[in-house]
């Protein structure tokens, strides 16, 4: 029987979908077992993942009845693109199945950071009244947002930004000066975004190009009171360079959901110990109970599409 692999979480009902009329090896950490991935890979037509299975030249060497590979999410930083266009693999990610997700959880953020006002619950239990002073924060209306690429979850972002009275720029190098997506945004270059924005938000993939983009020099570049926000892939942003540069005041405030590496060890995790204007979160932007559902669906509905006769 034609045989499908499903290395990290799936939901039951999806499993069940292309049991139907394939076999389904299943085991939501078979990733972490690469021994024993190539093996049940070894005659698959198919295989489903996240972000930490690796598909590389060694994995398709052994997979040599690979045709699919179904990616639940967007990133592509696992899988060697080069490798499986040589091989004819064809690679489905979930392009927009969780832009409303992640443009969310962006527009929280911002939100949050730039108030200020939310870390005040433990104070107020202990019975203090820290309403000092006359303002706090500062509101999203007549500021500007900063989008670092301009794809389909940037373009969910400045959507919302601007019901909300925000000025959008965006900075996207790949997306031509004639797409009818810059209606939406201002087109800038980097070093005018960073230093315009009121809130820069990270919207690229890891690749050479991006590789800590934002670095202490391009920190510098912001002004003191703007808060960064990155959902993208951890390796675009120095991330001691930002801890340096949020206790030092360089910035006002950032909020990360991807890292360098992942899950923290203690090492990056000690270099944001103490700092209370940063929001950590373990790469769960993307993930709703609604966005989880949309990805699925996409996937499985590619996946069997690609393999149907």
């Amino acid at each position: 029987m034609r045989r499908v692999v499903v290395s990290e979480y799936l939901q039951e009902r999806f499993l069940t979908r292309i049991g139907a009329d394939f076999e389904v090896v299943y085991d939501p950490d078979l990733y972490a077992d690469r021994t024993r991935l190539l093996a049940e890979a070894a005659e698959a037509e198919a295989i489903i993942i996240r972000n930490r299975t690796r598909i590389d030249t060694g994995f398709l060497q052994s997979a040599t009845a690979m045709r699919v590979v179904g990616r639940l999410g967007v990133g592509l930083d696992n899988i060697d693109m080069a490798a499986c266009s040589t091989a004819g693999v064809t690679v489905i990610p979930a392009l927009g199945a969780n832009a409303v997700s992640v443009a969310e959880y962006v527009v929280a953020a911002m939100l949050v950071l730039r108030r200020g006002v939310f870390g005040m619950t433990e104070s107020m239990v202990a019975g203090q009244w820290p309403r000092q002073g006359h303002a706090f924060g500062n509101e999203l209306m007549g500021s500007t947002l900063g989008l670092v690429g301009f794809g389909s979850i940037g373009r969910s972002v400045a959507t919302r930004a601007a019901a909300l009275g925000m000025t959008v720029v965006a900075y996207d190098p790949y997306l031509g000066k004639t797409d009818p997506a810059w209606q939406m945004a201002k087109r800038v270059e980097l070093d005018q975004l960073l230093a315009d924005a009121d809130v820069v938000s990270l919207h690229i993939p890891l690749d050479a190009t991006t590789a800590n983009l934002i670095d202490s020099a391009a920190l510098v570049r912001m002004k003191p009171s703007a808060v960064l926000i990155n959902t993208s892939r951890g390796g675009v942003l120095d991330e001691t360079a930002l801890a340096s540069g949020l206790r030092n005041g360089v910035i006002g405030g950032a909020a990360l959901d991807v890292f360098e590496s992942e899950p923290l060890g203690p090492e990056p995790a000690a270099r944001f110990r103490g700092l209370e204007n940063l929001i950590l979160t373990p790469h769960v932007a993307g993930n709703t109970q609604e966005s989880v559902d949309r990805v699925a669906e996409m996937i499985t509905n590619a996946v069997l599409e690609s393999l149907s006769p």
